[in-house]
């Protein structure tokens, strides 16, 4: 990207409104990137190497999954697998991200892949529900993702610094859990999703006692099982309506969206001599 593209993203109404949008969160993310921060040198992790796992990684539920593991020296397919199980989502957002920026060359694709997060995906998908895509939306995106990456990496480096000025008494890990409750309810919109959340909830705590954290795995196993499962059952339960098509004329547009969702059947009339 030129210097001129750059100036013009930083100008554009869209990248100040993804600022403002991304304001009310970040005071929680900033919290949870301290305590993340903070716990990585904690569990022995060296300043320049939590460094390096903050600016590379660049996943916090990732990365507090994984530091108990290195701390008690688990093997590592263990925490390759625990950290490859509690980054899945971001599969889901990317397959969904596509709509938007299928278009754009494969570096820019990557680039967008690294900065992609949980909240720039909420906020991105209510500003521009529709799957296809806009002027707006690439300098939205930057926005979102500046303001986020900011408000991680800031803190998180502070914590790393910082560790061993910071007293566990100000209660910044129940400011981190705050930040991830904010998330989650904003991801639950339908009846799969409570429902998924229900059952990841009760198997983290019915397997707590499993020893390396994998209680987090039988969590996660068990609700994309119960996801799929209810996906299924409404495939079933629904059924396409008939859409009638004149003989002499072409389908709408609006009832090919509805034949290439799945939500109509299109039926030609007959032509009689």
């Amino acid at each position: 990207m030129s210097i001129a593209s750059v100036r013009q993203t930083l100008r554009h109404p869209a990248f100040r409104l993804a600022i403002t949008d991304m304001a009310g969160t970040s005071l929680g993310l900033a919290a949870w990137a301290m305590v993340t921060g903070v716990a990585m040198v904690k569990s022995g992790m060296s300043v320049s190497m939590a460094i390096f796992m903050s600016l590379v990684v660049y996943a916090g539920s990732a990365q507090l999954a994984v530091i108990p593991l290195l701390a008690t020296g688990a093997p590592l397919w263990v925490v390759w697998l625990t950290a490859s199980c509690v980054n899945l989502r971001f599969v889901i957002f990317s397959s969904l991200w596509r709509s938007y920026f299928a278009h754009l060359p494969r570096r820019w694709r990557v680039t967008i892949g690294y900065f992609s997060g949980d909240v720039i995906f909420v906020a991105f998908m209510k500003r521009f529900p529709a799957p296809q895509p806009a002027p707006d939306q690439l300098p939205y995106f930057w926005g979102a993702a500046a303001t986020n990456w900011l408000a991680w990496q800031v803190p998180s480096i502070a914590g790393i610094l910082l560790a061993n000025a910071v007293p566990l008494s100000w209660g910044l890990g129940f400011a981190g859990v705050l930040a991830l409750l904010g998330v989650l309810l904003s991801l639950l919109f339908d009846r799969a999703t409570w429902l998924a959340t229900g059952v990841a909830a009760t198997a983290a705590i019915a397997a707590f006692a499993l020893p390396l954290k994998l209680n987090i795995l039988v969590a996660i196993a068990a609700a994309v099982t119960v996801g799929l499962l209810i996906e299924a059952v409404d495939r079933r339960r629904h059924k396409p309506e008939v859409l009638l098509v004149p003989a002499n004329s072409r389908i709408t547009a609006d009832g090919l969206e509805q034949v290439e969702a799945g939500d109509a059947v299109a039926l030609r009339e007959e032509q009689h001599p």
